[in-house]
């Protein structure tokens, strides 16, 4: 039977994730996944991608606030739902979207461990970002996430890449919001649509993989040798990308939990 082994959400765009339970899945994906992002002074989003050490930058819950761990910086305090007056209109890829900015105390935390003027933003629920794909319907939504509002990972597909790896990895690398107990190697390349708990889901399309796979999640090091984005290029180049997940668009709105079966639909 497949089951659900993790779900994960990421508060900060490009920073530490929290592995939860069960979690409440709606239109933009989980509930507060990815609707804090850093940005520069030109407004654009910043990540990993160009600032690795964002990796060390940790979330947690702490009642009705986040708590932002990074090395040698004292832990700052977010509320879920913040109140931010100043707004912004940000760049990420090649859209713009209306955002919420935070105070400058919150700025200067951020930009002091980066050593890069950046700001917080936020997007309210009154604040809309479109899909940006063609597989999405006129109504789909997301947050800061790259592409959509889920990504759905397995453990046979990473099986399959750690036997070609001199060295393993985690499944931390790729960021997912679903992981799955399936034991074929990308079996999930076949689904159309999934139910977990009564939450359903398009299986839109599969998640193009960059540079950012090659940092270590712990170390917050790039690997030298560009892995394991140079071996998944030897079999899993498909189209104009390399592969690995799936990106999922919510169509039944719900709770899921850790343990439920997955159902193929389609």
């Amino acid at each position: 039977m497949l089951k659900v082994t993790g779900i994960r959400y990421y508060p900060i765009k490009s920073c530490g994730g929290i592995d939860m339970e069960s979690a409440c899945v709606e239109s933009r994906g989980i509930k507060y996944d990815r609707r804090f992002m850093l940005v520069d002074a030109n407004n654009r989003f910043v990540t990993q991608r160009q600032h690795p050490k964002m990796a060390h930058i940790g979330v947690s819950c702490e009642g009705d606030d986040f708590v932002v761990a990074a090395p040698d910086r004292r832990n700052l305090h977010l509320p879920k739902q913040p109140e931010y007056s100043e707004q912004a209109r940000v760049k990420i890829w090649r859209g713009v979207v209306e955002a919420s900015v935070a105070d400058s105390k919150t700025n200067a935390w951020f930009s002091d461990y980066l050593s890069l003027p950046v700001r917080l933003v936020y997007m309210n629920d009154d604040q809309h970002r479109a899909v940006p794909n063609e597989s999405a319907e006129f109504d789909d939504e997301v947050s800061f996430a790259d592409g959509a509002p889920l990504l759905l990972t397995s453990e046979g597909s990473l099986n399959e890449l750690n036997s070609r790896l001199d060295a393993a990895i985690t499944m931390n690398r790729f960021r997912p919001n679903i992981i799955i107990n399936a034991s074929a190697a990308f079996v999930e390349d076949a689904w159309a649509r999934i139910r977990i708990a009564g939450v359903e889901f398009a299986v839109a399309w599969k998640c193009a993989r960059c540079t950012m796979i090659t940092i270590d999640p712990e170390t917050a090091v790039p690997d030298a040798s560009g892995e394991p984005l140079e071996t998944l290029k030897t079999f899993r180049r498909i189209g104009r990308g390399v592969m690995f997940g799936q990106n999922l668009l919510p169509r039944v709105h719900g709770e899921m939990h850790v343990g439920a079966e997955v159902e193929i639909l389609e």
